[in-house]
């Protein structure tokens, strides 16, 4: 991942705040509204297939007490991911990864946020073996950095990139807040490619100098604010994500 290439604006789960998140029409409402790339979340049902879907549990959008892979890929279709919305959203279907991937226009990127482990990478190769386009376009993510280097061994071609927050007790460092340098080794040693972390004060030019001197991406989430938008791009930061890609893009052109 050439961090020199771009400077982009990520849909977070799509065009979230406007359609309900992790949806295809999110993901397509995101591409309508200029999105230069879009992050979902994925999960695995328990006949192993790649959902599209950011919690574990199916509580929270489905009122349902239950786990992603306590259900089958059936059970998991017949529910509405898209009232909590709105009515004009009723009826929106949980996607499978396919669906999402099919949608990226030549040129745009997907970031596709793993929230498993390592036994993804069994389904997720069957369906990157069939993606014919430029691999670049395709970026798996993550917390995990096992798991994230797993997927990299996995996948060489694809840009990985680890997901990390900026506060005590990320990683293996419970008593400070992870630095730039001591991400960059991390990530060294896992051969990623690049990092998007929560958008904080600590993301400043140092920071971003440190990061882009590695030769890896750095992308930022997530942030609603065009003044922070616009800080985080003059910091350095290739990639900022967004639940409203759109307006956010209208606000910073606009000055």
């Amino acid at each position: 991942m050439n961090s020199r290439n771009y400077q982009i604006i990520i849909a977070h789960r799509g065009a979230s705040f406007d359609a309900p998140e992790n949806t295809v029409a999110s993901v397509l409402l995101a591409w309508s509204q200029g999105a230069d790339a879009v992050e979902v979340d994925v999960q695995l049902s328990r006949d192993g297939q790649i959902v599209v879907l950011h919690d574990a549990n199916l509580e929270k959008l489905f009122g349902l007490r239950k786990e992603v892979r306590e259900l089958d890929l059936s059970e998991l279709r017949k529910l509405d991911a898209g009232s909590h919305k709105g009515e004009r959203w009723a009826g929106e279907r949980i996607p499978i990864l396919e669906e999402i991937l099919e949608t990226i226009p030549d040129g745009k990127r997907l970031f596709i946020e793993i929230k498993t482990g390592p036994e993804i990478l069994e389904p997720l190769g069957k369906i990157l073996q069939k993606w014919e386009k430029d691999p670049q376009q395709v970026v798996p993510i993550g917390f995990d950095l096992e798991t994230m280097q797993a997927v990299k061994k996995r996948f060489p071609k694809h840009p990985v990139c680890l997901v990390s927050r900026l506060r005590k007790g990320a990683y293996d460092f419970a008593e400070t807040r992870p630095t730039a340098k001591e991400l960059v080794a991390a990530i060294r040693v896992a051969g990623l490619d690049g990092l998007d972390v929560e958008a904080s004060k600590a993301v400043d030019r140092d920071f971003a100098r440190t990061i882009k001197a590695a030769g890896l991406g750095l992308m930022v989430w997530t942030v609603n604010d065009p003044a922070e938008a616009q800080r985080m791009f003059e910091a350095g930061v290739d990639g900022v994500t967004t639940d409203r890609p759109g307006w956010l893009r209208e606000q910073i052109e606009r000055g």
